[in-house]
């Protein structure tokens, strides 16, 4: 049998193929980002509201990449002199929690690094953000569409297109493990106006043009 993954974050790390060039076995797919996303969502969180100094990133402990995110925030911060609070949410129970904590923290933004448990829940996300206004940026597309403020990441259209390209190939006779694993080439950015204005932001109109979707 010969698998295409789609959106894995590290299929080495966890055994899936021998190296992205040269897969090996029955694997082959596209990856999902990288550890410096963490530090450039913080990039474009703090260029979207400059005034940043203090940031809570909130992270879901079952994507095991998402340490690698927060430490590359991490570096990023402590290059601009931002302060950052880390909290890991432990369930759904908690979300509520969680925020309240980073609130208090006095975060004036917040980078929320999902897993599979926590995205179904992104409009309960959405909604503890807008409560304790704090401006968010997500891992998916699909939280900012459901209320989170801001989205920077890999394209998931396109990397649904690249998996159908491999899928392809290998229908035609190719063998997956010749097939190298691809890592994202596009990336996106999306911003919701309807939340930015829920939480009376003043998002810099140079910042909005730099989006690539603008949620209205």
């Amino acid at each position: 049998m010969q698998i295409v993954f789609a959106f894995v974050p590290d299929p080495v790390g966890l055994g899936l193929v021998e190296s992205l060039a040269r897969p090996a076995g029955n694997f082959t797919g596209t990856t999902y980002g990288e550890a410096d996303l963490g530090g450039k969502r913080l990039e474009f969180l703090v260029d979207a509201l400059p005034a940043t100094k203090r940031v809570a990133v909130l992270w879901g402990g079952g994507f095991p990449q998402n340490l690698a995110l927060l430490e590359s925030a991490r570096r990023f911060a402590s290059a601009r002199a931002i302060e950052v609070f880390a909290r890991e949410v432990r369930g759904v129970g908690d979300l509520a929690p969680a925020f309240g904590d980073a609130a208090q923290a006095g975060a004036e933004a917040i980078i929320f690094l999902t897993d599979n448990l926590m995205f179904g829940h992104r409009k309960e996300v959405a909604e503890l953000a807008l409560g304790h206004r704090l401006p968010s940026m997500h891992s998916f597309g699909a939280e900012v569409e459901d209320g989170g403020l801001m989205f920077y990441g890999p394209s998931l259209a396109e990397s649904y297109r690249r998996s159908a390209a491999l899928a392809d190939r290998i229908l035609r006779g190719a063998r997956a493990g010749d097939l190298p694993v691809e890592q994202p080439t596009k990336f996106e950015l999306i911003i919701n106006l309807r939340t930015a204005k829920a939480m009376g932001l003043m998002i810099p109109e140079s910042f909005l043009l730099r989006a690539d979707e603008v949620i209205e």
